[in-house]
């Protein structure tokens, strides 16, 4: 250590040490002493042990104040920052206050400037100068706020930059006109719409106009740093503006949507589109490199669509990032580049903290499986939420507050002074290139009109509203700005104005909405091709998967548990007619494969590694010393990468980051498992607004799979049931696929059927797997099932196989109950009654259930069975089908009772309903 690692009031601290280490050694303690006697006498280029360099006593406690006070001005500085344009006054803080120090200005003019070391200080002739200097960057109208930031590079950093001003004007210059005329083509779109489309919603940008030289900085940076795609996720404020002038969007095809033209209206390919409304669309647009590297191809950016509920789409721009920017065409694991893409959230300054979807989403961050290489937000702070003022929006200080628990930076800024927007978005794309981690731009502002442009904001906000009729647009503030500097003519402004309105209105009169609207999706679903897509592997070739999977490195030590288990599994494939291949096996081998045909695969879920049942185990640990190794990712056959990860006990966002994996890169399989099937419940606003609609809605054409645990086995109410009346009750245009499979044959056919129709069919496949049954001998296939079998929507009375002509009684079932049925003590004795099996629920297959119906000739009634209660699980759907398919036959129904909770709370009660349940369907009286 030299005398040259001490820098301002510490180095004044330890000059004064050393002067008493001279005088009274003594006086300190043995390890003080040692470090003085190494340090030697201080150089005299770096000062004399003078008052004035190195105070004591008194002086020295005036100079700690004083530097207390700098970093106050560091820490709370954007607590007194002009960052409001309705000039609310700030909130302050006494540290920012001399006296709270004890210090005068004097003091700090008599003070050396070097006591606050740092790019403030360079030049100054005093602390007094580097006090003032941090006041008008601390407290501008942007408030830096980043205290909370542990890394010490990168609060150097950050530091360093902010106070250097290097990304500020006049350190590195902006094109001001330019600004400026974007600004008008920002404020002339919302002037025009307003004027031309009296009583249309398109909830304006007014107020927080900035917001798009903001994104185009950000976007320009990107471009510049060979980024390949950004993807930007926001709600419906300023969304049009933002898709017109950021997005490249024709004017022609907003204006279109505008007038609302029929021809969105129809239906396409037998599949009906319903379409959205324009402020939920989305867009993409190359924006060009500028050609100065070979490599500079330009930059890609995407906005999805997005629903009303406002933050929804935080997770799925992740999940778009993360599949963007992942390559996983090589056998293994897959590689994620954070180079490669940019994730761009806007968010509300009501929703930013009022919903939890952005706090799951922040939570995935920094998660290995997730993380996107650093997301920019952006809230879009118009400071009001629909109708409700801030303090009774958010607990924190700023609608930013939930950023600080995540060690974010976040940099507030007045959205009227554009330099200083500019500036935060420089600062912004170079942290996040540099660290790879998020930031955050609080853009305040306000919202010129209401919610929407037909509401009355002075009903709840006169106060507020009196001050916004009276505030001038930032445009205006920015042409007074320029005509001050000598930058532009008195009048230039308007005229430019003008000019843009005149550009729109001549758009508007060439118009031909039905011409100029944009073109419509195209979506085919042939489910009948789909049905009968080859999934059988030859056994040979199981066989050779199943030891490549076996297979661990040399000083691999498994879990001797484990270990029994693998060895059952080595003699599988010994006898093709034996039924050997239980569930887990089943999905080992589908997925490698899947992989052996060359598709990459990504399962992600709450405990999917092992599984929480502890059947999967395709990830195993070292028994030793606990590192990794993943089969999937090690076997020769493999022709693509396999990913697993444990996600945060999350739903709701970890189903949005699979979505947007999935619909980025659809020629992967993305499987998504809940730990418990009804878990899904806290993703049902994803479910609702992205998995099952989107097709619908935006001609999306997403395929995810979810593994939804389903079955009644006396645990309780609360794991017993997936919900599959809610998927089915959203079932509609051939949108997903239900599956209730009760073979791990069929469970193996299921998964290579879907990763087959990944780029022809893409459909949701929804499965609901199973619990008790995954060790089930009945369940069990044989290696034969799977090297000459297929996916069968039915499977007819395979176990009992009754002469049909005795048959008079057909109980129709799926999942858990149909084994439960057709393994019960009291079915030998009821070989009148036949099981059917729906291992798909839908789309119902009505031929295949027909077809069984036809071949029980002395039928004289059907039997619905299910283990949920009558308003629940799938009897309200399917019923009208199945009475069809009976024609006049009589049809009921075995379940229990009506309920608004899914299951018994008690095991024996649960044992005892369930019994009454088997014995009714079999036999018609309990």
């Amino acid at each position: 250590m030299t005398w040259s690692d001490f820098q301002g009031v510490n180095r004044a601290y330890v000059l004064d040490l050393y002067e008493q280490f001279q005088q009274h050694p003594d006086s300190l303690d043995a390890e003080t002493r040692e470090l003085l006697s190494a340090l030697g006498a201080p150089p005299q280029a770096s000062g004399a042990v003078t008052t004035a360099v190195a105070p004591s006593g008194p002086a020295l406690g005036t100079a700690i104040r004083a530097f207390n006070l700098a970093q106050s001005i560091r820490r709370y500085g954007h607590l007194a920052a002009k960052i409001d344009p309705l000039e609310a006054r700030p909130v302050g803080d006494s540290a920012l206050e001399l006296a709270t120090h004890g210090v005068t200005p004097e003091d700090l003019r008599a003070l050396p400037a070097d006591l606050a070391p740092g790019p403030a200080a360079d030049g100054a002739q005093s602390l007094g100068e580097v006090i003032d200097r941090l006041r008008g960057i601390y407290c501008s109208t942007t408030g830096y706020d980043f205290a909370h930031i542990f890394a010490p590079d990168q609060r150097r950093w950050l530091r360093e930059a902010v106070e250097s001003g290097r990304f500020r004007p006049p350190a590195r210059p902006i094109d001001d006109l330019a600004v400026l005329d974007r600004l008008t083509q920002v404020e002339a779109f919302e002037k025009f719409l307003h004027r031309s489309f009296p009583g249309k919603t398109r909830f304006s940008i007014e107020g927080l106009d900035t917001l798009v030289p903001i994104l185009d900085e950000i976007v320009r940076g990107a471009c510049d740093a060979g980024l390949r795609r950004a993807f930007i996720g926001m709600a419906h404020r300023g969304r049009l503006n933002v898709m017109a002038h950021v997005l490249g969007k024709p004017y022609e095809e907003i204006l279109a949507e505008f007038a609302d033209p029929v021809r969105n209206a129809l239906a396409i390919e037998g599949v009906q589109f319903t379409g959205d409304v324009k402020y939920h669309l989305g867009v993409e647009h190359l924006v060009e490199g500028d050609g100065g590297d070979e490599h500079d191809i330009g930059l890609v950016v995407a906005m999805p669509p997005n629903p009303s509920h406002l933050e929804a789409i935080d997770p799925v721009i992740e999940g778009m990032a993360r599949a963007a920017g992942t390559r996983a065409g090589e056998r293994g694991a897959p590689a994620f580049d954070p180079d490669a893409v940019l994730p761009i959230l806007i968010h509300g300054d009501a929703a930013f903290p009022g919903q939890g979807v952005v706090a799951e989403t922040l939570n995935l961050h920094r998660l290995d499986g997730y993380t996107t290489g650093g997301t920019i937000h952006i809230i879009a702070n118009n400071q009001i939420g629909f109708t409700t003022d801030t303090e009774d929006s958010y607990s924190t200080l700023y609608a930013s507050g939930l950023a600080r628990a995540f060690k974010i930076p976040i940099v507030h800024v007045n959205a009227d002074d554009p330099e200083a927007c500019i500036a935060a978005a420089r600062l912004a794309i170079a942290y996040r290139q540099q660290f790879k981690h998020d930031v955050l731009i609080d853009l305040v502002g306000y919202r010129r009109y209401g919610h929407n442009e037909g509401d009355e904001p002075s009903f709840t906000q006169p106060v507020m509203y009196r001050r916004i009729h009276a505030h001038p647009t930032v445009r205006q503030i920015w042409a007074k700005t320029l005509e001050s500097r000598g930058r532009l003519e008195a009048g230039a402004a308007d005229a430019m104005m003008s000019s843009a309105l005149d550009a729109l209105q001549g758009v508007l009169d060439r118009l031909n909405p039905e011409r100029d609207a944009a073109d419509l999706p195209q979506m085919t679903v042939d489910h009948q091709r789909a049905a009968g897509v080859r999934t059988s592997v030859p056994v040979e070739r199981l066989a050779e998967i199943n030891g490549a999977l076996l297979e661990a490195p040399e000083s691999f030590q498994v879990h001797r548990k484990l270990e029994r288990a693998r060895e059952r599994r080595r003699h599988a494939f010994d006898a093709p007619g034996e039924r050997t291949i239980d569930w887990a096996t089943a999905e080992e081998l589908a997925f490698a494969t899947i992989l052996a045909d060359g598709t990459p695969i990504r399962l992600t879920g709450e405990d999917v590694e092992r599984g929480t049942f502890s059947h999967r185990h395709a990830v195993l640990y070292d028994a030793n010393d606990g590192h990794r190794f993943v089969p999937l990712q090690g076997i020769a056959q493999s022709r693509a990468a396999f990913e697993i990860r444990n996600s945060p006990l999350s739903e709701n966002a970890a189903i949005g980051f699979e979505y947007g994996y999935n619909i980025q890169q659809p020629e992967r399989l993305v499987v998504w498992e809940a730990q418990y099937g009804d878990f899904i419940n806290g993703a049902q606003v994803m479910l609702d607004e992205f998995v099952l609609s989107a097709r619908a809605k935006w001609g999306q054409a997403p395929s995810l799979v979810l593994l939804l645990p389903h079955g009644y086995e006396g645990q309780g109410p609360d794991h017993a049931s997936a919900r599959p009346e809610r998927f089915l009750q959203l079932a509609a245009d051939l949108n997903m696929r239900v599956a209730n499979c009760t073979t791990a044959a069929q469970y193996f056919h299921l998964l290579r059927r879907q990763a087959a129709l990944l780029e022809t069919h893409p459909l949701p496949l929804v499965v609901l797997t199973p619990k008790s049954l995954l060790r089930h001998p009945a369940v069990a296939s044989t290696p034969a099932d799977l090297a000459e079998g297929r996916w069968q929507e039915v499977l007819d009375d395979a176990d009992n196989q009754p002469a049909p002509e005795t048959v008079t009684r057909l109980i129709c079932a799926s999942g858990k109950i149909a084994v439960d049925l057709a393994t019960s003590r009291l079915r030998p004795e009821n070989g009148h009654a036949a099981i059917c099996r729906l291992e798909q629920l839908y789309p119902f297959p009505e031929e295949e259930v027909q077809a069984v119906i036809r071949r029980y000739s002395a039928l004289a009634g059907i039997v619905w069975a299910q283990e949920e209660p009558e308003n629940m699980g799938a009897w309200e759907t399917l019923r009208p089908a199945i009475e069809r398919l009976a024609a006049g036959r009589p049809v009921s129904l075995v379940a229990r009772p009506r309920s608004s909770s899914p299951a018994e709370g008690f095991a024996t009660l649960h044992a005892r309903v369930q019994e009454e349940l088997i014995k009714k369907a079999l036999t018609g009286r309990v």
